[in-house]
């Protein structure tokens, strides 16, 4: 049976014409068992449509490790390094994940008490809330009542320090709860009131419990304005070291896009060990390595410094942002320029917010997209799904000299 492919459904909120060729639903395949040419035709889909959507797997830990593994043949650690997490009880990450002791660079993620799963004899998951992690005020009990939510944190799954970026990521949902559908309401209050954006409080309506929400950094870049794109194509973003450990004390705005500045961040002098040569600096837009196409990645949360190199054309320096380059430090200004950036991206039109089925599959462009987990679960509402990214044989490349020139 020759590989099929046909379009994923978009929910009638999803801006078609600026998703189009995005996500593709596979079929002739088993995920579990593929040859060499299909996985050809497998790796040319992903990037040339960012997201493919599997339904109906039976698959293994070992093997989606495997599957995970043919898009990056050379990598052999998880994204933040094997058993890594264990390691590190003061991150950010580790009430999120938890290692499946067979296979290290798969993550148990969800919510409920499970027993008896992949060598783990019992275990009680929790689905990530804003509550725990955004900057007040939050939701009320009745708005949760009510069935409303909030993303969480949007990201590229990356540890930003030491381990290049994955390129892709795969999510197996092992177990997705029946429940009444929720809706997304944004909460911009830590911004509606500052220069320098606008915003409105956004809502994304009619989004099933748990979804996965997806934005594509082809989309984010696309749609700037043009002195924005010029400053995105010069700038590369410097990582804090070690950054969800640095993070863990601060809180997020309500969109979950970055961070609210209130001196919360672990000093550098006061984190793990850390070696300046293992900080990341990377370009604040990547290029896709199949289709060309520049995709707008910056982890929000993450950033420390923003570096912009000058514009070289002369004629082009008047009314350019930076024109002659410069290095932000400043952590707050850092933060609002990246949310001038990407919070146009987040409006609901632009949101793909994957609808999970059990056994379902999903492979995604990590180098492409960022995505938030959302959903106000109850205890009793139990999900089980398996996360598996590898730490990058390289690093992402970001504009050629001539998208510099085209753009800046």
């Amino acid at each position: 049976m020759a590989i099929e492919t046909v379009p994923i459904p978009f929910p009638a909120s999803l801006d078609a014409k600026a998703y189009e060729g995005f996500g593709r639903e596979v079929r002739g395949v088993g995920v579990a068992n593929f040859t060499e040419n299909e996985f050809m035709v497998l790796e040319k889909l992903l990037y040339e449509h960012d997201l493919l959507l599997f339904r109906d797997c039976n698959l293994t830990p070992q093997q989606q490790c495997a599957l995970t593994k043919a898009f990056d043949p050379t990598s052999n650690h998880y994204g933040h390094g094997n058993n890594h997490l264990s390691k590190s009880p003061t991150s950010l990450l580790t009430s999120l994940l938890t290692t499946l002791p067979s296979v290290p660079q798969v993550q148990l993620i969800g919510n409920g008490t499970i027993s008896n799963h992949e060598g783990i004899s019992s275990i009680t998951l929790k689905h990530p809330s804003h509550k725990t992690f955004h900057a007040p005020p939050h939701l009320t009990s009745d708005q949760e009542s009510r069935g409303e939510t909030r993303f969480y944190r949007w990201h590229m799954d990356a540890a930003l320090y030491e381990f290049a970026p994955p390129k892709v990521t795969s999510l197996y949902s092992v177990r997705t709860p029946l429940a009444p559908r929720q809706k997304c309401r944004y909460a911009d209050d830590y911004y509606n009131s500052s220069s320098t954006t606008t915003t409105t409080e956004d809502v994304l309506e009619n989004v099933s419990l748990g979804a996965t929400a997806f934005v594509s950094g082809k989309v984010m870049f696309e749609i700037l304005p043009v002195q924005l794109k010029s400053l995105a194509v010069r700038t590369k973003v410097r990582y804090a070291p070690h950054p969800f450990v640095w993070m863990k004390g601060a809180k997020a705005v309500g969109t979950g896009l970055g961070l609210v500045t209130e001196g919360r961040e672990v000093p550098l002098e006061m984190l793990p060990e850390w070696e300046e040569g293992k900080v990341q600096e990377l370009p604040m837009v990547w290029k896709n390595e199949v289709t060309g196409n520049l995709h707008l990645q910056a982890h929000p949360c993450a950033a420390m410094q923003l570096i912009i190199d000058p514009v070289l054309d002369a004629e082009k320096k008047d009314g350019a942002l930076y024109p002659d380059g410069a290095r932000i430090e400043d952590l707050k200004e850092v933060r609002d320029l990246l949310y001038k950036i990407q919070r146009p991206a987040i409006a609901p039109k632009f949101i793909y917010p994957h609808d999970w089925k059990e056994k379902d599959l999903v492979i995604f462009h990590n180098r492409g997209l960022l995505h938030t987990a959302l959903g106000t679960f109850k205890e009793d509402q139990v999900r089980v799904f398996h996360q598996c990214n590898l730490a990058g044989s390289d690093f992402p490349r970001g504009p050629s000299h001539e998208d510099v020139a085209r753009w800046s």
